[in-house]
């Protein structure tokens, strides 16, 4: 039976790669795994979480017209140790959640904040007991 077996990147069309690159990197933590220009001519570079296999590809195609992303279309979910932590961080590049961080009783929660040209980026904290544990594995989305 053929099938699909792996995820391998999601890409989000930009206006401005070069300043969603660096809020990607500074602010997130991604590493730039590669850059390259396509055959068709789009500008493509690809970020990777430390703990991920997949990547995040960023594209900047200027003949296919300018990017106009529109609320609550899609995001990306990140996970972090700490939302608190997380926000600290946010707030030393002038930075705030756009929405939450909503904490649950054991401990999870998730929040939002957006990224430069307006796509929605989710964080999650895992459970209380999770992070106890040192236990790994997927976390569970909103």
């Amino acid at each position: 039976m053929s099938r699909v077996t792996k995820l391998l990147h999601t890409r989000y069309r930009l206006n401005d790669l070069e300043r969603s690159v660096q809020f990607y990197k500074k602010v997130l933590g991604l590493t730039e795994v590669r850059r390259h220009k396509s055959p068709r001519g789009s500008e493509l570079v690809f970020l990777k979480a430390p703990d991920s296999e997949e990547l995040v590809e960023l594209c900047h195609f200027p003949d296919s017209g300018p990017v106009e992303v529109q609320p609550d279309l899609t995001h990306l979910a990140f996970e972090v140790s700490s939302l608190k932590e997380f926000g600290q961080h946010l707030a030393k590049h002038g930075l705030k959640y756009s929405d939450g961080p909503h904490m649950r009783d054991d401990g999870s929660g998730f929040a939002f904040i957006d990224a430069p040209e307006g796509y929605e980026i989710e964080l999650m904290q895992r459970p209380t007991q999770f992070l106890l544990a040192g236990q790994e594995g997927k976390s569970g989305g909103c």
